[in-house]
């Protein structure tokens, strides 16, 4: 009673050396999904996402003397900190529904506001008082026209805004016709190791769900039961076939 039920245990144990086998037996298939899958990300990326590029301008912000209502304040250029709080005040002016209403009826733009701001981002750069305005679209001329059009549009309206602030273009934006997005090579890897990774959980599985007896070594291994023989199939002696037999019943192995 005991050795049933150890073998009835054993039976649902998960076999590894049989998985890594079917693995290693099956790489031709896991090489092929990886292939395939590679492909169809190379395909995706390359011709049916629509490329988009970038342009972007450099602003510096003069802060030496500022007044905002009724406060007035200096800030000396060492004061970094202080100046990049003033390009996250000039980024929220930028990115406000009126300022950027300004630039579509300026460049003529088919977008909405919410549109437009989605394409605009703004940073410091390199810590500097220097505001970086990127402008990300589908078509590099374009991007670049927004972009000259905000160094005309934001100036004005940050001094309307804020007394004595004005800001002065350090580099305007042409257009780089060079795609940020998509990658066709991070879509190719990521494809590549979807398509193997795929491949090998199906494999994986099949081996698991598999309680085919491939040969006497599993029989003993499993169910514990003698081996009392092998019968080789003698209708086709060119196959390695044989039949094996146990206590209570047999499978075929080709």
């Amino acid at each position: 009673m005991e050795k049933q039920q150890r073998n009835n245990e054993d039976y649902y144990t998960i076999d590894l050396l049989h998985i890594v086998k079917m693995l290693w037996k099956h790489g031709w298939f896991i090489a092929l999904c990886g292939l395939v899958a590679a492909a169809i990300g190379f395909i995706y990326s390359a011709f049916m996402i629509a490329p988009t590029y970038s342009s972007y301008i450099k602003l510096y912000v003069n802060n030496s003397s500022i007044s905002l209502g009724n406060t007035s304040f200096s800030i000396s250029q060492s004061e970094l900190t202080a100046a990049q709080s003033l390009i996250r005040t000039y980024g929220d002016i930028l990115e406000s529904r009126s300022t950027l209403e300004r630039i579509i009826d300026r460049a003529d733009l088919d977008y909405s506001w919410k549109q437009l701001a989605a394409m605009i981002t703004y940073e410091a750069s390199n810590e500097t008082e220097i505001m970086r305005v990127t402008v990300t679209g589908e078509d590099p001329y374009e991007a670049s026209e927004i972009a000259n059009t905000i160094a005309e549009v934001l100036p004005v309206r940050i001094a309307e805004i804020i007394d004595g602030a004005t800001m002065e273009v350090v580099d305007s934006a042409i257009p780089d016709l060079d795609k940020i997005a998509p990658s066709v090579s991070r879509y190719t890897g990521m494809g590549l190791a979807i398509g193997i990774l795929l491949s090998v959980v199906l494999i994986a599985i099949l081996a698991i769900l598999d309680d085919t007896i491939h040969d006497e070594d599993y029989i003993i291994r499993t169910y514990d039961y003698p081996i009392l023989g092998k019968v080789p199939n003698l209708l086709n002696t060119g196959s390695k076939s044989y039949r094996y037999y146990s206590q209570n019943n047999y499978r075929i192995r080709e």
